[in-house]
């Protein structure tokens, strides 16, 4: 039997509220495929389900509130047979008779008895931890009392029903009431801080900055713009994302995490891009595979990104999987800036206002468009030499911008 399970959709996301499911008991999911929404303090995030089976039983009801990595559901594999983890199914939203959850694995202490050092799983305990599980009342099945994982997940399991069966005993008569943009402003900002601090306490960054000509990147857009209708034309944003995303694939270091004290660096270039909500916040969904694609596919993927950012309508993996983000705020008038590292990513990239500045090229003096590129990086995984030869990387493919096309 597979679990699944609520989705860390960011470094600043602890829980989620689950609003809908789209599959039922019985039903056939494949990899990639969109079963639940979920809210968050930023959006309402369509989750996908990356296994394939079928679904046995759904473990949330629609309005619960769950932590990340709490069993949200659970799937079949081919030729297994159905069965009910809970006893019996889980009852309709509204319904006020809920399931009777599983006992959890305590551990039961004798007056007298001698005591000992329990031992625990480092992975167990980071479980426990990510799920807010004593695991001091956990009782182990592992080799001389041990706790290992699949104890935590049982005791995380039952205290999610002795929470629903709680919830369940209030009567509901309708359903519940959607976040108001006030609300969700203020829970957005609180969990951004939350994360920004997190970043600023753990991650040692260190700044550098390029000062990008981007005349000819601009002369080559707007012979290729012209050649097309309004609607086929490319951004200058998308020419930036797509030297950003070729770079990070060159200089894998600034592509990837830092997790369980080590970098890892990630299987593909996933550009977080910083988009702006209306009534305030920002997320950083991902646009995925960047090197790989086209620049009339990065702008119909960049153009749909941001309309569904700003409607609360993104999907997990667009949250859950950025390796490297992109800020931009030359709309916003600022000459550079200095970013704050999305926790796990190293890095993140910023780009000013493209602006005419007087620059010496060849030997003489000309008035050009140029833009600030920042570069806000983990020291742990990379240094200053390579942050440099990085941002000039950036600078070198936007000279030669017809190799973006490809």
């Amino acid at each position: 039997m597979i679990e699944f399970t609520m989705p860390a959709l960011g470094a600043d996301m602890d829980e989620g509220t689950l609003n809908e499911w789209l599959v039922k008991p019985g039903d056939k999911v494949t990899r990639g495929q969109i079963v639940a929404v979920v809210e968050t303090t930023k959006a309402a995030v369509e989750i996908e389900c990356w296994q394939e089976g079928t679904v046995n039983e759904l473990l949330v009801a629609v309005g619960e509130t769950v932590q990340v990595g709490a069993p949200l559901a659970t799937l079949l594999a081919a030729g297994e047979e159905a069965q009910k983890r809970s006893g019996k199914p889980l009852p309709p939203a509204g319904d006020v008779t809920a399931p009777a959850p599983p006992k959890p694995h305590t551990a039961v202490k004798t007056p007298g008895s001698p005591q000992h050092r329990r031992w625990v799983s480092p992975a167990a305990r980071r479980l426990a931890q990510s799920l807010h599980v004593d695991v001091g009342a956990v009782s182990g099945t592992g080799p001389q009392g041990a706790v290992t994982i699949s104890d935590v997940e049982h005791a995380a399991a039952a205290l999610a029903h002795a929470a629903a069966e709680e919830r369940a005993a209030k009567p509901v008569t309708e359903p519940p009431a959607k976040t108001k943009p006030a609300e969700r402003a203020a829970l957005m900002r609180k969990s951004i801080a939350a994360a920004m601090s997190r970043s600023k306490r753990e991650i040692p960054h260190y700044y550098l900055a390029e000062e990008i000509v981007l005349e000819s990147a601009l002369t080559w857009l707007t012979t290729r713009n012209a050649q097309r209708s309004i609607d086929e034309r490319v951004l200058p944003a998308v020419l930036l994302l797509k030297a950003v995303g070729v770079a990070a694939e060159r200089f894998g270091e600034f592509n990837g995490f830092w997790r369980d004290d080590g970098f890892q660096p990630a299987n593909g270039v996933h550009v977080g891009v910083g988009i702006s909500l209306r009534g305030g916040g920002l997320v950083a969904p991902a646009i995925h595979d960047v090197p790989e694609k086209k620049l009339d596919e990065l702008m119909d993927d960049l153009t749909d990104l941001v309309a569904r950012a700003r409607s609360f309508s993104l999907r997990s993996s667009e949250m859950s999987d950025p390796t490297i983000t992109v800020t931009n705020l030359g709309d916003q008038g600022v000459d550079a800036v200095f970013g704050v590292i999305y926790p796990p990513q190293v890095a993140l990239v910023g780009f000013g206002q493209p602006a005419q500045r007087v620059c010496v090229i060849d030997g003489g003096i000309r008035v050009v468009t140029a833009v600030q590129a920042t570069l806000a990086a983990d020291h742990r995984a990379s240094d200053g030499h390579r942050g440099a030869l990085f941002l000039k990387a950036i600078d070198e493919l936007l000279q030669q911008p017809d190799l973006l096309e490809k």
